[in-house]
């Protein structure tokens, strides 16, 4: 799965590098995106600007959106089918951005964190899914506003992350991101959600203060004594 990531480059520096459109101006630098936090997305690829959505995806037939709180991913191999995304598979798919990820490797009885990022240093895009969400019936919450919420695609682990955990983000690259958008065939849009090459990324073990959503600065993603491989 992919439960936290980071995003810390300058917001001019991620238009440029993934050819983008407007950003929006409450960028800031973050090392530590947790679920049901707003996150930067792409939705259309004619205007590509950024959009904050909530991470944690609320079918827009749901009853209660705290259904989000397990939709933070979704399967690449169960995507078009699962009825919970096979809609926003069909018509609601969006990029979400990123400079890195972090993933758990299970040691006894405790969790060890890992970062994951390009050699490059450079932005990249998650493969998405998004929807609409409004309060239904007369026994909706009243004032409840509506939301637009978002979940990220995972695939079987490269053999670098595979290291680390059997799971990871399918990450996309250029054209990769705007056929993921566009591309009216759904196959062929399955065959985009795949295990990123790992010759083209780098990791290595980081501290357990990441567990804290609390915690979010740049010591997060720094690599601890003896942690590095690639």
């Amino acid at each position: 799965m992919c439960g936290r990531f980071t995003m810390a480059i300058d917001s001019e520096d991620v238009r440029t590098q993934l050819a983008l459109g407007q950003m929006p101006l409450d960028w800031e630098p973050r090392y530590n995106i947790a679920p049901s936090q707003e996150i930067a997305c792409v939705p259309f690829a004619d205007a590509r600007s950024v959009h904050w959505f909530r991470w944690g995806l609320v079918p827009f037939w749901a009853k209660d959106p705290a259904i989000g709180n397990g939709m933070i991913n979704a399967r690449a191999e169960s995507v078009a089918e699962k009825p919970a995304f096979r809609n926003s598979f069909k018509n609601k798919r969006c990029l979400i951005l990123a400079d890195g990820f972090y993933e758990w490797r299970k040691a006894g009885k405790l969790s060890v964190p890992f970062y994951f990022s390009l050699r490059s240093g450079e932005a990249f895009a998650f493969a998405g899914l998004w929807d609409d969400w409004e309060p239904k019936g007369v026994n909706s919450e009243p004032g409840l506003p509506g939301l637009t919420t978002c979940t990220i695609i995972t695939t079987e682990a490269n053999s670098l992350v595979a290291e680390v955990h059997p799971r990871m983000p399918v990450i996309l690259k250029g054209q990769a991101m705007w056929d993921w958008l566009s591309e009216p065939d759904g196959k062929r849009r399955l065959s985009l959600l795949k295990p990123f090459d790992p010759q083209l990324m780098q990791g290595w073990e980081v501290s357990r203060a990441v567990n804290n959503p609390a915690q979010d600065d740049a010591s997060l993603i720094q690599p601890v004594s003896g942690g590095l491989f690639d």
